[in-house]
This record gives C-alpha cells, sequence and structure tokens, in this order.
C-alpha cells in the first residue's frame, strides 16, 4: 500500500510540474527560477537532515548513485524551464510521455536487457510518428517553437539515462537521502551557469511565481524526488514508467482548465499517437491488465509477472 500511495502522489505531482512551471517564470528568468526552486528544496532538506541526525554520506560509494541522479536535475530541469517558455504545458508532459521509449532504450544498453518485443518496436515507431507530427505542427508556429519540442525530447533522454544509471549502480540508500543528495550534486552546476546565463537578483518576485517555486521545491524537488527513488527502488524502470502515461492526460486537463491552454486538431492528432503507442508499450490494452496492476501484490517483481501472465492469456 505505501508503494501505491506513493505512485499516485508522483502522478499528482509530475501532472501539475507543468504548469506551474511556467508560472514560476512569471517574474523570473527560466534559470533563476529553476536554481532558486533547488535550492530551497536542498535548504529545508539538510535542516531536516540536521534535525533528525541524519547522515548523507553514511554509506561507501553513495556518492554515485547522488551523482548518477544529479543529471536528473543538472543538465536536465535546466533544459526543461528552457523549453517551458515557448510551448504550452499539456505540450511538455505529452512530448516527455516519450519517457518510456527512451528508458527502454537505455536499459538494453546499460543493463543489457531487451524489453522491445515485435509490439513495442511497432508502439516505438507508433510514438515517433505522433512526435513528427507535433514536431512539425510547432515548426510552422516558429523555430523556438519547436525548439521547445527538441528541448523536451532531449529531456526525456537525460532522465531516461539519469533513471537507469541509478538502478545499475545499485546502491541502496532510501529514498529521501537519494533526493536530498542528488540535489546537493546538481546545485553547483545549476548556480554556474546560472551566473554566466543571468547573473541578476531580480528586486521583486510576483505571488505566482512564488506560489510556484515554493511549491515545486517542497513538492516537486523534496517530496516528489524522494517518492519517485522510493518507488524506483521497488519497482523496476519499465513499470515506473507508466507514471508518464497518466500524467500527460492529466496536464492537459489541468492546462485546459486552469490556463485556459487549447491544441489544434494536429496537436490532438500527434498527442493520440503518443498515448496509442504508450498503451501498446506498457501493455495497458486490456482493462484486465489495468486493474490487475492496482492490486497490492502487483507492486512487485513477482506480480509484475504476474502481470504479463494475466495480460497474454485475457488478450
Amino acid at each position: 500500500m505505501a508503494v501505491l500511495l506513493a505512485y499516485i502522489s508522483v502522478v499528482l505531482i509530475w501532472a501539475t510540474t507543468p504548469l506551474t512551471i511556467q508560472w514560476s517564470s512569471d517574474s523570473l528568468s527560466f534559470i533563476a527560477a529553476v536554481l532558486l526552486r533547488m535550492s530551497i528544496a536542498l535548504f529545508i532538506g539538510l535542516a531536516i537532515n540536521l534535525f533528525l541526525r541524519r547522515k548523507l554520506f553514511a554509506q561507501a560509494g553513495v556518492w554515485q548513485v547522488y551523482a548518477a541522479g544529479a543529471i536528473g536535475i543538472f543538465p536536465n530541469m535546466l533544459v526543461v524551464y528552457w523549453s517551458a517558455q515557448y510551448i504550452p504545458s499539456g505540450l511538455v508532459a505529452i512530448v516527455f510521455a516519450m519517457s518510456p521509449f527512451v528508458i527502454g532504450l537505455m536499459s538494453f544498453f546499460l543493463l543489457k536487457h531487451n524489453p522491445f518485443t515485435a509490439k513495442r518496436v511497432f508502439a516505438l515507431f507508433l510514438a515517433l510518428s505522433g512526435l513528427v507530427v507535433i514536431f512539425y505542427h510547432q515548426i510552422h508556429l516558429g523555430l523556438h517553437a519547436a525548439y521547445g519540442v527538441a528541448g523536451i525530447l532531449l529531456s526525456c533522454f537525460l532522465f531516461g539515462f539519469s533513471s537507469v544509471l541509478v538502478k545499475k549502480i545499485d546502491v541502496k540508500v532510501d529514498a529521501f537521502n537519494q533526493a536530498l543528495g542528488t540535489l546537493l550534486f546538481a546545485l553547483p552546476g545549476l548556480l554556474l551557469m546560472w551566473w554566466i546565463m543571468d547573473g541578476h537578483v531580480p528586486a521583486t518576485i510576483s505571488n505566482k511565481s512564488l506560489f510556484a517555486v515554493s511549491y515545486l521545491s517542497i513538492f516537486g524537488s523534496l517530496i516528489g524526488a524522494a517518492l519517485f527513488f522510493y518507488v524506483l527502488a521497488n519497482m523496476s524502470p519499465t513499470s515506473v514508467s507508466l507514471i508518464t502515461f497518466m500524467t500527460p492526460v492529466l496536464a492537459l486537463i489541468l492546462g485546459a482548465i486552469v490556463a485556459g491552454e487549447s491544441l489544434s486538431a494536429q496537436l490532438w492528432i500527434g498527442a493520440s499517437l503518443v498515448v496509442i503507442a504508450l498503451l501498446l508499450y506498457l501493455d495497458l490494452s486490456s482493462g484486465h491488465l489495468f486493474f490487475t496492476f492496482l492490486k497490492r501484490d502487483a507492486w512487485t517483481d513477482d506480480g509484475l509477472q504476474n502481470i504479463k501472465h494475466d495480460y497474454h492469456r485475457f488478450k
């Protein structure tokens, strides 16, 4: 049950992240917004560890897993924030939904595990076709929009590489310290890039930016990251990637309701192709499989194998 609750929380946090990332740049540059977010999260996390007298480097070699996880923040989040300036928040989530395919490729190269069946290869090409539709549409809107899509796609590769590398190193560390150590290793790079690209300390920060940065610091970078690493430690990388199937749909709904975002028919076609590809890739085309996945015993390696068995039996 703890893993299930953590999983649901990560889905909700990730679904709200694209929109709040855009809000955080209301009165801040994108690099200042991401730096302030990570700095606040690190300060709070270190204060909690100090209060609880927890050691961040109590294990030998733990720095390796922190460094691997840090790639998911720097340079990854820098790319995300820059890209989010030019495309709607819902589209950010849709393009980032390519992560499961990237994680599959990274698992093949780094973990020497081949997750690609014939169906999954077809799903990969279907997702790429949806991405081509989206990218072609954004080019017509301008180069910056196309750059935004390309940036989020690059973020998928950085995120996938970081996630699988953490799994490959396989150093056991609790989820909170993993999140905190990741922030610690990523912050110097963010600080250097802020000094090079911006270096300006804003005189005032709008309430919108302040709320967004605070939310992202506490929930996105600290609580959300700790929950994500907890889920990642208890599930396979491919199973964790299911999160990126649910978050785009929720992000699109939030973008439409809260921010009044709307997507053209062409973008809906591209988004639909990506989502259908995810259904095929993650073996979610069976309703029985989906409800089986919600059972408590599904959140173990044996449970995941049973899900696959049930899927092939019922399809």
